[in-house]
């Protein structure tokens, strides 16, 4: 089994990013920011690998343009 899958909820993906709710949903339909994953009906998580990509991503963004 592959247990270095994890899954994070909106209120965890909210405190990893410092992101609000609206943004994180605004940036998705802007192909900003990953795309959540749909697990049950009024579930949605996402993958904390892609998650933290992202975060590393806008980190170089930062010292590319600094």
């Amino acid at each position: 089994m592959n247990y270095e899958l994890h899954f994070l909820r909106r209120p965890q993906v909210e405190a990893m990013t410092s992101l609000s709710r609206a943004t994180i949903y605004k940036w998705m339909r802007l192909n900003k920011f990953p795309k959540s994953i749909s697990i049950a009906p009024k579930i949605v998580v996402w993958k904390k690998a892609d998650v933290e990509q992202w975060m590393s991503d806008q980190i170089d963004q930062v010292v590319v343009t600094a």
